[in-house]
C-alpha cells in the first residue's frame, strides 16, 4: 500500500509540476526545440531545477539502506553509452520535436482531456509493444543461438 501511495503523491506531484511550469504544452516545448527561431529557453531552466532537486533527492537516497516504502534500493549498473541508448534517444528526440510531448505531459494532457495526448499515448503504446515483440523475437534468438554452440 505504501508504494501505491507514494507512486500516487510522486505522480501529483510531478504533474502538478508540469502543469505550472507550462510543460504539459507542446507549443512551449516546441519554441524550446525551436533553436533557429524563436527559441524559448524556459524548458532549460525547468529541465534544470529537477536536475538540481533531483540531485539533492538522490544523494539523500544514497546514505539509506531502504526505501521509504521499506524496499531495497536498487541502483542502475550501466555506466557507459551503447547502441540502444542512443538509439532510443534519437528515436526520443524525433517524436520529442514532431509532436512537441514527451511521455510525461502526455499523460498530463491525456487526464486533461486532450485528443492530440490521446492519440499521442495509444502511438507510444503501439511502440513500446513492437519493441517488446521485435526485442523478444531477438533475445530468444540469440539465445537459441548461443545455447546451440
Amino acid at each position: 500500500m505504501k508504494k501505491i501511495l507514494f507512486a500516487l503523491i510522486g505522480g501529483l506531484v510531478f504533474g502538478v509540476g508540469l502543469i505550472l511550469a507550462g510543460m504539459a504544452n507542446p507549443a512551449k516545448v516546441l519554441g524550446f526545440l525551436d533553436i533557429a527561431g524563436k527559441w524559448d529557453p524556459s524548458l532549460a531552466f525547468v529541465m534544470g531545477g529537477a536536475v538540481a532537486v533531483g540531485l539533492v533527492g538522490f544523494r539523500l537516497a544514497q546514505s539509506q539502506a531502504l526505501a521509504w516504502t521499506g524496499e531495497p534500493r536498487v541502483w542502475p549498473t550501466l555506466k557507459g553509452l551503447d547502441k540502444r541508448l542512443v538509439g532510443g534517444a534519437l528515436l526520443f528526440g524525433v517524436g520529442w520535436g514532431i509532436a512537441g510531448i514527451c511521455p510525461g505531459p502526455a499523460l498530463v494532457l491525456l487526464g486533461a482531456g486532450s485528443g492530440k495526448a490521446l492519440v499521442f499515448v495509444v502511438a507510444m503504446v503501439v511502440g513500446m509493444a513492437v519493441h517488446a515483440v521485435v526485442t523478444s523475437g531477438h533475445s530468444a534468438s540469440s539465445a537459441s543461438g548461443k545455447a546451440a554452440k
